[in-house]
């Protein structure tokens, strides 16, 4: 049943008054709102921006703009802002997600929501650069290092079950990268900061007759604010696109990324609170290196107004090697992957026309993605391999295929059904134990899905959606490997979402939403497994409430905030371990929030602040090794405008200079990473 036995931790008070008076000023500006200026909401687009104004129109073809459920967007203007080490970061403003900070040299961290971690246990949340699929193996998201905050158009998030595009890691939804196409401009950025970082960026957009093409090279290092932290890491991007004709055109796109890192390790309690800044002698080695390289090519044709057809094939190399040791009295591990992921995507789709309607559109897909992975590890000294633990070689081909229609009887009333299926196939092979595996048979996954949006005024839309979504094995968890001899079936996802959003103009938006996730057989990976396997943590059952708004009363000021609760629970445990029963899922804060300003006090000054926070979470499934993770922090930003190109910041982050860390259970202890303490960056950007 949903929102039972629901605990509703206390919001920071920090928090409760940009909500309250944003709300409060959402409601008193409705009564002078008048109706014609929300043309744009009659389409029910229910998504919410974060940032400057970001134009999303109804296009003939298959994007995030359709969708009927949660889709937040963080602009451009936004994400070129701050001064971060990692473009995962950014997402950190965005409604209801979790940051998980590894900060362990090349492991650094990633984004989670819906009541699903970051651990890499259940990865839930598939990754795209550009709409090209980007997950690892596990579901982890290393290729998101790759994407410089000053290359970046839009960051958009789909949340819920409902989108059909996807298949495999879309569990909870899908997070897209999506970096400038075009334009004519070249730009610059210039950054210094506490803890010795030093960073370069520069972009390059041009536009000639049929022919575009966009650049982006950057350069970051720095000491780290622990001791054995250095780091130091390069990317380079480019993309092209040509028109050959008034209906067809090609594009293309490269990357390259090279990281080097030190690890600080993982501190016990007791030292993590004396001197957050420290490290460990049994960490004196540890360090890692990833290479990440990125290829694409495709084709959009439009040979009417109302048809279009989309192709897309990529190609994702990842070299990864570390060398870490988790605590006191265990070897130092060498961890090696090497991956290579490729694939093609296809859709198109249909605008019917004197359909008698008030809109009939249909869109159709396909897309295989294949996996050719090698996982590798040694117990090591120093660097040195002594005993290879694991040799593991498998593939993995994942074909799926869409259809989704989008029906409007009339112009209050929206209906979208959709289905797609998907099949696994798939090879494994242990060299170190010489045993190999076929992938389990996991049959045709089929995900029906329901979409439904009710328009009774111009800036009110109601919405409501169903759908199904899967989870499968990862590493060798995908693998029917001995002694197992039954295939595992897909752990089936089932969610849904209700909500209202209100947009009574450009300037304002709001919206509110009750969801819930059950899943069967949930599949969580063994972390530390010298195999790579897995444990079935059993049915279980997510559900939250998230609130939204934003609000620019003049060009001059804008304010957002948003809220979640999120709740998630094992119902039936696996069978030996029945006591799970009702636990909270580790690591999932109960409350999430964040809530920023932007305030121009003249043509050259803006002053910005963002403030970003979390309840604490339990540290593991038998709820019995304390709570951790709870805070709030505050960053402060000041742009002073020189000239017409060349603009100054000032950002001060962690103002309050507030302890936070990442935390997890060894099984007899926790371990602790510290995040940064109060940190001050001085920026440049410059526009040619």
């Amino acid at each position: 049943m949903p929102f039972k036995n629901a605990r509703f931790l206390p919001v920071s008070p920090v928090l409760l008054f940009p909500l309250s008076t944003l709300f409060i000023a959402l409601s008193l500006n409705a009564q002078e709102t008048d109706a014609t200026n929300a043309d744009n909401s009659r389409k029910g687009d229910i998504s919410f921006s974060v940032g400057e104004r970001i134009e999303v129109t109804a296009k003939a073809s298959a994007d995030a703009s359709r969708m009927l459920t949660s889709v937040d967007r963080l602009s451009g203007d936004a994400v070129r802002q701050p001064d971060i080490d990692y473009a995962w970061q950014l997402a950190g403003r965005m409604p209801g997600v979790v940051l998980t900070e590894f900060n362990q040299g090349t492991t650094s961290g990633k984004l989670s929501f819906r009541g699903f971690n970051g651990e890499g246990e259940v990865n839930a949340a598939k990754l795209l650069i550009d709409d090209i699929p980007s997950n690892a193996n596990s579901g982890n998201m290393p290729y998101l290092d790759m994407i410089l905050p000053i290359e970046i158009s839009t960051l958009e998030l789909v949340r819920g079950t409902t989108d059909p595009r996807y298949g495999l890691h879309n569990i909870a939804g899908n997070v897209n990268f999506i970096t400038r196409t075009g334009g004519d401009y070249t730009d610059a950025r210039l950054s210094a900061g506490s803890f010795g970082k030093y960073d370069v960026q520069a972009a390059l957009g041009n536009e000639s007759g049929d022919f575009s093409q966009n650049y982006a090279i950057g350069y970051r290092e720095g000491d780290g604010y622990r001791d054995h932290g250095e780091f130091d890491r390069t990317s380079l991007a480019g993309k092209w696109g040509y028109a050959i004709s008034s209906t067809l055109s090609a594009n293309a796109s490269a990357r390259y990324y090279d990281s080097d890192a030190q690890e600080a390790g993982y501190l016990t309690r007791e030292i993590a609170y004396s001197n957050p800044r420290a490290t460990n002698d049994y960490n004196a080695s540890d360090m890692g290196t990833r290479e990440m390289q990125q290829y694409s090519l495709g084709l959009h044709s439009e040979p009417s107004k109302n048809i279009t057809y989309k192709v897309t094939s990529w190609l994702n190399k990842l070299e990864d090697d570390r060398y870490v040791t988790y605590s006191a009295g265990v070897s130092q591990q060498n961890r090696y992957t090497e991956e290579e992921h490729y694939g093609v995507q296809a859709s198109a789709t249909y605008t019917v026309h004197n359909s008698g309607l008030n809109g009939l559109f249909f869109e159709a897909g396909a897309s295989i993605e294949g996996q050719d992975n090698i996982s590798a590890r040694y117990l090591s000294t120093n660097r040195i391999a002594n005993t290879q633990t694991r040799d593991q070689h498998f593939r993995l081909r994942v074909k799926g295929a869409y259809i989704q229609s989008e029906i409007a009887p009339a112009d209050w009333l929206r209906i979208t059904p959709a289905w797609r299926v998907d099949k696994v196939t798939g090879d494994f092979e242990d060299r170190l134990n010489n045993v190999t595996a076929p992938v389990n048979d996991y049959g045709t996954i089929s995900q029906p899905k329901l979409s439904v949006a009710v328009l009774p005024t111009d800036a009110i839309t109601l919405f409501a959606n169903w759908g199904e979504t899967f989870q499968i094995g990862v590493g060798s968890g995908a693998y029917l490997i001995p002694p197992r001899q039954t295939n595992l079936e897909p752990s089936v996802n089932r969610g849904w979402e209700a909500g209202i959003a209100y947009k009574p103009d450009a300037n304002m938006n709001a919206r509110l939403t009750l969801w819930n996730q059950t899943a069967s057989g949930e599949l969580k990976r063994r972390l530390n497994d010298p195999n790579g396997d897995f444990e079935n943590l059993g049915a279980t059952e997510r559900q939250g409430i998230d609130l939204q708004g934003a609000w620019s009363p003049s060009k001059d000021f804008s304010l957002w905030a948003t809220l979640a609760w999120q709740q998630a629970e094992i119902e039936t445990p696996s069978a030996d371990q029945p006591e799970l029963a009702g636990n909270d899922i580790d690591h999932v804060p109960g409350w999430v929030y964040s809530a920023g300003a932007d305030c121009y006090l003249n043509e050259k000054i803006m002053l910005s602040a963002v403030l970003r926070g979390q309840t604490g979470y339990e540290l593991n499934s038998a709820n019995n090794a304390g709570t951790f993770g709870d805070f709030t922090l505050l960053n402060l930003l000041a742009r002073y405008r020189v000239s017409e190109n060349t603009d100054v910041m000032l950002e001060l982050k962690n103002v309050t200079d507030e302890y936070y860390e990442y935390v997890w259970w060894d099984g007899s202890q926790s371990l602790h990473s510290p995040g940064e303490g109060r940190a001050v960056a001085a920026s440049v950007m410059l526009k040619f």
